[in-house]
């Protein structure tokens, strides 16, 4: 009798401390599952990340495409579009540009503002270099492009080739509606366009009728700007309301051979004179050539010493938000006394 007693009790005892094990990891459990929820609402309410899984539909020059709606290593072609894209808040993380034809300010400004610059020959796709980069999204430039091209670049990454040229008032707003920034955009070109206004009014205050040619230097030829040509033309006899010489008024070639002998029919009063740059391209000869004619002599604007310099990158890649602005004051600062 005694001895079921003691059997008893020291299985009763065996089934208490079972049960006390068994509730204390039950709290434990509970305890961490709670503690779980209220640190993924804490997350939750201070920081939201994006969904990087999320993606969207939008147009370009070749179609439809589908692309990440939060890129996390966006790989930019074209420098002009990686200024527009960073002034109207989304900032890129990589830019491929060409140093020998680069506006001067911006490889300091890519460095303020943290986007890594590649280096790339002029007019050449790398694949295999930009594979390496393991881009999940690419922006380009699609008026030019070869279809061939956007396919190869399409193999890498969803490409947007972007139905625009590098003119500000038509591939900004395009740019922001695939990123969402339409209103950071119109705000952007608003204070452009005022800056625009006032430099417009300062040269036809100055200049009057007087006319304006930007004449461009080549290897073994010249060519002059038409005031009808579209991209930069816009900004010099649109945006700042220059006067081109008569006999070119219409035209609208961006650029248009000539000889020098057109020179006298033009004889502009002020000429930006472009010794055009481009890799492994030599000027010398034609420019020397041009300063030694005697039709060169013998044009108001030499007489008058009224011709500027023009660096190819100042008004070429050189004419978004930031770069415009300094062009504008280089010209502004040419003409007006």
């Amino acid at each position: 009798m005694l001895r079921s007693f003691r059997g008893f009790g020291i299985m009763l005892v065996v089934i208490c401390i079972l049960l006390a094990a068994c509730s204390s990891g039950t709290k434990e459990e509970t305890t961490a599952g709670i503690s779980g929820t209220q640190s993924e609402e804490a997350t939750s309410t201070t920081k939201v990340e994006p969904n990087n899984s999320e993606t969207k539909v939008v147009k370009d020059q070749f179609g439809e495409v589908t692309i990440p709606a939060h890129p996390q290593n966006l790989v930019v072609f074209d420098s002009i579009y990686a200024e527009y894209l960073i002034e109207m808040g989304v900032t890129p993380q990589i830019v491929l540009y060409t140093p020998e034809v680069e506006a001067e300010y911006r490889p300091a400004y890519f460095k303020e503002h943290g986007v890594q610059t590649i280096e790339v020959e002029q007019y050449q796709y790398n694949y295999e270099q930009l594979l390496a980069l393991s881009p999940d999204m690419i922006l380009t430039a699609g008026e030019g492009m070869e279809q061939g091209v956007y396919d190869e670049l399409s193999k890498i990454a969803p490409t947007v080739a972007l139905d625009a040229n590098s003119e500000m008032e038509r591939a900004m707003p395009k740019l922001a509606a695939i990123f969402d920034k339409t209103e950071e955009s119109a705000k952007v070109l608003a204070e452009f366009e005022e800056k625009a206004a006032q430099a417009k009014d300062k040269i036809a205050t100055a200049l009057g009728d007087k006319t304006v040619l930007v004449l461009r230097v080549e290897h073994n030829r010249y060519r002059f700007m038409g005031p009808k040509g579209g991209s930069s033309s816009v900004f010099f006899y649109e945006t700042l309301g220059l006067n081109s010489p008569e006999a070119i008024k219409d035209s609208t070639d961006w650029f248009s051979q000539f000889s020098l002998e057109f020179l006298p029919e033009l004889n502009p009063d002020y000429i930006f004179l472009e010794d055009r740059t481009l890799v492994g391209y030599d000027t010398k000869k034609s420019m020397e050539d041009l300063k030694a004619s005697q039709v060169w002599a013998n044009l108001k604007a030499v007489k008058n010493d009224h011709v500027f310099p023009l660096k190819t990158s100042e008004f070429v890649s050189g004419v978004g938000p930031i770069g415009s602005v300094k062009l504008m004051d280089y010209v502004v600062g040419k003409l007006v006394p």
